[in-house]
């Protein structure tokens, strides 16, 4: 998406005249025009030169924004939104006080109170006219803009706001110098009472009054619209301006645009971070809530990435760039929030399309009310007075502002919160989410094996088991192995070297420590070295059953324990997850493990249904099904989630996921907690509830105010001076935009006020041996083949297995579980057993038979 900024835009008419305009340029094919940002975001081929003449055309200006705010923190998108009105707005409202206070003292003072005058006015009733005139004028000369704005979007064929005021202060100003005139000309012939009636017909105030009042709610609306934008632009305020690099030995400071990948730079204690890089040497702990919200710092060592605007706080950092300029993380988020500040949510299209026609529809309104009037008899100034009260009362503006304001404030909000919507859309949709699916691995769990159980044999303690297995497994590189190793290190065991280490595919390892032979691995291995306990193998299976994996350790002749590993669950995600159950959502749980695996994370995270066993492709053929029982959302980390995410009605990436799975994602969780889904859905269900309120009360205000206006209450007594049209106007604005602000106030994570919505139905699970698309419930009469493998002990055996045998071209999918020790393949096409074995036996697993 390219994104402009926009000049001389003042209401939701204008915003609708610039998208339809760059609408029509051959080659954009999709336009969105931000109010509330002054911004435009244009998709499609077309030049950058054709779509600014296009909008110059319509009567507006643009501009292309800078490419990135991190290699140009103080340039026009900053720029573009600071805020430039309110200062203006300011002075040209304090001159235009001054000047309608002195005219409120000629017009309404003077005439009704009796307020005195210089003596030369007395008895000199033109001399009072023609000084209100000349005051009245002024302000018409301090407010020009209205004029400017108002006529010329008329002659473009699209009125605006402006038009509605311009034509009301012209209407009584015109009027009011026509009743000067007639003064005049009943003074000269000596007519004293026709001069008093004319003077009663000056509304030279009410022309210098709505000017006035309106600029108050611009000025008002200006100041709050500056507040919605903070989040945004206290973002591109984060940007560092310099960075010290590493240069021939020396330390040179540079400015932040001159960094490249690859170069070396040093952060001090107290400085911020310039780019993203990764760690090479020293220690410290950084501040990273300017990008996550998460206050506590996070300890950085080698090795560990760093983000740019993130604060060192205690040591000293030697670190290399790894993304610089528009592709730090700072960047990223900057953009996916100016993404969302310039594109609409589809409930926005309700206000666009009356917006669209509201104000030549109010032109009308006002001049067949002053028409209806003159017809039932009331003289000229009663007339024109109903239609210019029904000019100035109308506001397109609180239609135009209803829906982005509450759009970037919600948006601002979850920015704080480390909560990205990519698109105005994205959060609008998340808010009607029904159904959440979740990845198992890295959503749910943390993704990384974890050692969970220390079952020492009789005799032996856990220190000593612990010890021997990390002297085991220190020369590995299985995933196992470093969980082992980690948990020692966890516990301050320093593991003795080994000698003669041999791995063993499939079965486990074996070496010697101080000359007496240590072994470990799966219980079929063990079992051919050591007898084995029932009640430690009973206790090993219950493990199994668990989800996790058993690993068998011996020594000198016996068995010396068991350490159970698993990828355990995150301490967030019950909680989480049953916090969306409260809300009325239902949960699924998706996962290419084994069912038993899959059914005990499923059982400890509290989800409502586990769906295991799933490829890739099986997940979007999930979310297709499930998007049948209503909206859905899905969350995942992983490459092989971007389908489903990109299925799903609102795709939620883990920040600590993927490139791809972010890219394919609608909302990117940058702090990596599962409970910030709960979170997201309640932020959007508040911004969708106040927009609700805005669209309410804009539409309810024109509603009841443009009859007021128009006189349709008067016999009941009812009536509006245009004066009161004006402030009215102008409030509306500002109250719309306040009512948004509130949103600041809002706590995302506390679950108090949840509603809960009526729980949708879930399809049923999918059977076992199903083909690809799994969660169709109907059984398929598909050719099928078990085969009892050896030598699985874990998640990583399983997949790789199940990645062999689905490479063959025969097979369409095969369901693998390294605890009942079996791969049953759905096939295509007939195979030869001998195949299905060669390509399980050469990664080292050992087949006994296929039926």
């Amino acid at each position: 998406m390219k994104q402009y900024n926009v000049t001389g835009m003042s209401c939701a008419a204008c915003s609708a005249r610039v998208e339809k305009a760059v609408s029509k340029v051959p080659g954009v094919t999709a336009c969105s025009v931000s109010l509330l940002t002054n911004s435009m975001g244009v998709e499609g081929t077309a030049s950058p030169q054709a779509i600014i003449q296009a909008v110059q055309e319509a009567g507006y200006g643009a501009s292309p924004k800078q490419a990135g705010p991190a290699a140009a923190p103080a340039g026009s998108d900053l720029d573009a939104l600071a805020d430039h009105e309110t200062p203006k707005l300011k002075r040209r409202l304090l001159a235009s006080l001054g000047f309608l206070l002195v005219l409120m003292y000629f017009s309404m003072g003077h005439m009704m109170w009796g307020w005195p005058l210089p003596g030369w006015f007395d008895g000199n009733h033109v001399a009072v006219g023609l000084v209100q005139l000349l005051l009245a004028g002024i302000v018409m000369v301090i407010n020009q803009k209205f004029f400017i704005s108002g006529f010329k979007s008329l002659l473009h064929g699209a009125p605006n706001m402006d038009t509605l005021v311009a034509l009301g202060s012209t209407a009584s100003f015109v009027w009011s110098t026509y009743a000067l005139f007639q003064m005049t000309s009943a003074q000269l012939h000596g007519d004293s009472a026709g001069v008093m009636e004319y003077m009663m017909e000056l509304y030279f105030e009410s022309a210098a009054m709505i000017l006035t009042l309106i600029t108050v709610g611009k000025m008002l609306e200006a100041r709050s619209k500056g507040k919605t934008t903070s989040a945004l632009k206290s973002l591109m305020k984060l940007a560092p301006q310099t960075a010290t690099l590493l240069r021939e030995g020396a330390e040179v400071t540079v400015p932040i645009g001159q960094v490249r990948r690859g170069d070396q730079f040093v952060v001090r204690p107290g400085e911020n971070i310039p780019v993203d890089g990764v760690v090479l040497e020293g220690s410290s702990a950084v501040n990273e809530s300017a990008l996550t919200g998460e206050s506590i710092p996070v300890d950085k060592a080698p090795g560990d990435a760093v983000s740019a605007a993130t604060v060192n706080q205690s040591g000293f950092l030697r670190c290399e760039a790894t993304r610089v300029g528009e592709d730090t993380t700072l960047s990223q988020i900057i953009r996916m929030v100016s993404d969302a500040a310039a594109t609409k949510a589809p409930i926005a299209k309700i206000a666009d399309r009356v917006s669209g026609v509201f104000v030549p529809v109010v032109i009308a309104i006002a001049v067949i009310t002053t028409a209806i009037w003159l017809l039932l008899g009331q003289n000229l100034a009663f007339a024109l007075a109903r239609g210019i009260s029904v000019l100035v009362i109308s506001c397109p503006c609180a239609l135009g502002l209803a829906t982005p304001v509450a759009i970037m404030v919600g948006n601002g909000l979850g920015a704080k919160n480390g909560i990205l919507f990519k698109t105005a859309a994205s959060l609008e949709a998340a808010g009607r989410t029904q159904i959440v699916a979740l990845d198992k691995t890295g959503t749910i769990t943390r993704g990384e094996p974890q050692v969970t159980d220390l079952l020492p044999a009789a005799g032996v303690t856990e220190s000593e088991l612990l010890t021997l297995a990390a002297a085991l497994e220190q020369k590995s590189e299985h995933p196992l192995a470093r969980a082992v190793l980690a948990h020692a290190a966890g516990q301050a065991v320093q593991p003795p070297q080994v000698t003669d280490f041999e791995a063993l595919p499939g079965n486990g390892l074996t070496a010697k420590l101080e000359g007496r032979s240590i072994f470990g691995g799966s219980l079929a291995f063990i079992q051919t070295l050591v007898p084995v306990p029932a009640a430690l193998a009973d206790q090993a299976q219950t493990l199994a059953q668990q989800g996790k994996t058993p690993l068998f350790f011996g020594g000198e002749g016996r068995l010396l324990g068991v350490i159970a590993v698993a990828d355990t669950i995150k301490e967030d995600s019950p909680d989480a997850i049953r916090q969306l159950r409260d809300m009325g959502i239902r949960v699924v749980m998706l996962t290419g493990d084994n069912q038993q695996t899959a059914d005990a994370i499923g059982r400890q995270a509290g989800v409502d249904q586990v769906i295991a066993g799933v490829l890739p492709d099986g997940k979007e053929s999930v979310i297709r099904a499930l998007s049948e029982k209503g909206k859905v959302a899905m969350v995942g980390d992983g490459i092989n989630d971007a389908p489903a995410l990109t299925r799903a009605d609102t795709g939620i990436a883990i920040g600590a996921g993927t490139d791809v799975a972010i890219d394919a994602a609608d909302v990117v969780l940058m702090n990596s907690r599962l409970s910030d889904v709960p979170a997201l859905i309640r932020l959007s269900r508040a911004t969708l509830r106040n927009i609700h309120e805005n669209l309410f009360w804009a539409f309810i205000y024109n509603i009841i105010g443009i009859p007021l206006a128009a006189g349709v209450f008067i016999p009941l007594g009812l009536t509006l001076n245009p004066m009161f049209g004006a402030a009215a106007m102008s409030l509306s604005s500002f109250c719309v935009v306040s009512n948004a602000l509130r949103l600041n106030l809002f706590n995302i994570h506390s679950a108090r006020k949840d509603k809960p919505i009526r729980p949708v139905d879930l399809p049923p699970a999918p059977a076992p041996r199903q083909t690809a698309c799994p969660i169709n419930t109907t059984e398929v009469n598909a050719m099928q083949k078990t085969i009892q493998i050896e030598g699985m002990m874990c998640g990583h055996c399983e997949a790789t297995v199940k990645k062999a045998l689905e490479a063959l071209p025969q097979v369409d999918s095969a369901q693998v579980s390294h605890t009942a020790g079996t791969a049953v393949v759905t096939l295509n096409a007939d195979v030869e057993d001998s195949v299905l074995k060669k390509a399980v036996e050469d990664k080292d697993y050992t087949v006994t038979g296929i039926v």
